[in-house]
């Protein structure tokens, strides 16, 4: 009996990280010497509409840097949310699930690169408290489904306040607003790309957001997404480096972030023949990916004001406090890690709290105040 091939279809999440880890095997900052005319761009929808920062934004770039690692040769650009504090996309720091993560203390913040590089690292690198420091949606990025890109977002308190000279101000909008938006050509995005005028900002001019395109509609791509009310589609044109950077609107008073742009969307198909694969064909490139400010905007509120515990002690505390109320598995060992992260987020929802997951003074307060329940 003859069996028939058949048409098999699995779609990944490729970030811009991906190639951009391919591309940037040397010369990364703080020295990028290599032209750009030789690399191919990542995720360019038509025609390349990237250019040169128009001058009415250049303000922006005072409030524009990369976040490099020289030990693993990454690039991404991060933006200035306060001071003292950047966003970026999550797997700019850890990477995806299954991959060996980053040293945090190896990171380094380049503001406005190509003209002051003023530099600064996460708060703690030199205590051994710069995890506490970095909020994130994941440390575990999955890239094949279900994809959470939604949670692909990272905001990282520095060790000095190098955004003195503006910061992005983040605006929570529903996706069906932004799509709304870029519908009257109000969306766009400012990056630094490895392959356009290396490592300065590059602007993508207004671009198409939406639900459905037309190799894919949203009952296809939704479900291939967690939580993909906050996932934002989206075409403008993005290069290797631009991981992490914002997609703005414009407003009265200026532009505003509504999104973070975290990767682009491929649906690769191959042909299979008696369960295996016998030939990989073009895959489906849909549209580059970003989490909305919503994701986010209420967790970056409370990592402002928040009090970081920064000692080893005081963690260790916060862990033993947990362990006596049954809410904390791991070591008592003074790090802090996505256990104890699940663990203080429990906490604040038994207390009735917005669940940050944030190792703050406030939270060891309200530990030390309530008295744990008895065993019976």
């Amino acid at each position: 009996m003859r069996l028939r091939p058949h048409l098999h279809r699995s779609r990944h999440l490729f970030p811009v990280l991906t190639a951009l880890a391919l591309t940037t095997a040397v010369g990364a900052p703080p020295a990028a010497a290599e032209e750009a005319a030789n690399l191919t761009p990542v995720a360019i929808f038509g025609t390349d509409d990237r250019v040169a920062l128009p001058a009415r934004y250049q303000r922006i770039q005072e409030a524009l840097g990369v976040l490099f690692n020289i030990r693993t040769r990454t690039v991404c650009t991060a933006f200035c949310v306060a001071e003292n504090m950047v966003a970026t996309a999550s797997h700019c720091l850890f990477k995806t699930s299954g991959e060996l993560a980053a040293k945090l203390p190896d990171f380094w913040f380049a503001r406005n690169y190509d003209t002051l590089r003023d530099y600064a690292r996460i708060a703690g690198h030199n205590i051994g408290s710069a995890a506490q420091n970095v909020m994130a949606g994941t440390t575990r990025l999955s890239v094949a489904p279900p994809i959470d890109a939604t949670s692909d977002w990272a905001l990282i308190r520095l060790s000095r306040p190098v955004c003195t000279k503006g910061v992005l101000p983040v605006q929570s909008m529903s996706v069906s607003e932004i799509v709304a938006a870029a519908a009257n050509k109000q969306i766009f995005q400012i990056a630094y790309h490895r392959d356009f005028t290396q490592w300065r900002p590059a602007y993508s001019k207004p671009c198409h957001v939406s639900r459905n395109f037309e190799t894919a509609d949203w009952k296809t791509i939704s479900a291939d997404f967690s939580r993909p009310e906050t996932l934002l589609l989206h075409t403008c044109d993005t290069g290797g480096a631009s991981s992490g950077s914002p997609l703005l609107i414009e407003a009265a008073d200026g532009p505003r972030v509504v999104a973070i742009n975290v990767g682009t969307y491929v649906q690769s198909k191959v042909v299979m023949s008696e369960g295996k694969v016998t030939q990989r064909l073009k895959p489906d490139t849909i549209a580059n990916t970003g989490v909305a400010a919503s994701a986010f905007a209420a967790r970056l509120a409370a990592f402002k004001t928040a009090t970081i515990l920064m000692t080893a002690n005081e963690i260790r505390e916060l862990q033993s406090r947990l362990l006596q109320r049954g809410l904390y598995a791991g070591p008592i060992d003074g790090t802090y890690g996505p256990t104890l992260k699940e663990s203080i987020e429990a906490f604040e929802g038994q207390s009735k709290l917005p669940p940050t997951g944030i190792a703050s003074a406030a939270v060891l307060k309200l530990l030390r105040d309530i008295p744990v329940a008895a065993k019976r």
